[in-house]
């Protein structure tokens, strides 16, 4: 099938290539310093993936924070399908997997990590989960991505690129860990 044809599976068309893997690799580094000096070095911080794609670009910004500041930053997962307020938009209801972030978040600054900021539900969902592992000292938002279109007053305090978007367009990240695939695309219904 021609990468410019519409898929059928997805009815989604690809519309350009907005980030190449090197691209995502050079904004991850860049990432990774802001976040560190935002936050002063990496006493008392941890970073909290919000599956699906958030996770590998946490565990990814860990490593890179590690190198930089030779100190392990401790990487959790938080699975928000649970707390989301729009499942019935979704389709059929996901399993919901409680899962532990891995580490007290108790009194610790705290960055969220996902791939697309779209209209900032995931992360309400996100924090709303995160408070009920404990009571950070303050959130930060980091994302690959920010499309705008925000519904919520969400704001990430990290963004790798922003991209002006049509209500018709979705921005899909592919993830070597997840898509064996590594870039950034801009898709069209």
């Amino acid at each position: 099938m021609n990468a410019k044809s519409p898929s059928r599976k997805t009815g989604l068309r690809q519309k350009a290539q907005l980030m190449s893997a090197s691209e995502i690799e050079r904004t991850l580094v860049r990432l990774a310093y802001e976040i560190v000096e935002k936050n002063g070095g990496v006493e008392g911080l941890g970073l909290v993936g919000i599956r699906r794609r958030g996770v590998p670009i946490a565990e990814r910004l860990g490593k890179i924070i590690t190198r930089i500041e030779n100190a392990p930053v401790p990487v959790g997962t938080l699975d928000i399908t649970f707390y989301r307020d729009d499942l019935s938009t979704l389709g059929p209801k996901p399993v919901v997997q409680e899962r532990e972030i891995g580490f007290s978040i108790e009194d610790m600054n705290i960055v969220l990590v996902d791939d697309v900021l779209f209209t900032g539900r995931t992360v309400r969902a996100a924090m709303d989960a995160l408070f009920s592992h404990g009571r950070p000292r303050r959130v930060q938002l980091c994302v690959l991505i920010d499309r705008g279109h925000r519904e919520l007053p969400v704001e990430a305090s990290f963004v790798g690129r922003n991209v002006q978007t049509t209500m018709n367009e979705v921005i899909e990240v592919k993830l070597t860990e997840i898509d064996e695939a590594e870039k950034v695309l801009l898709m069209e219904r």
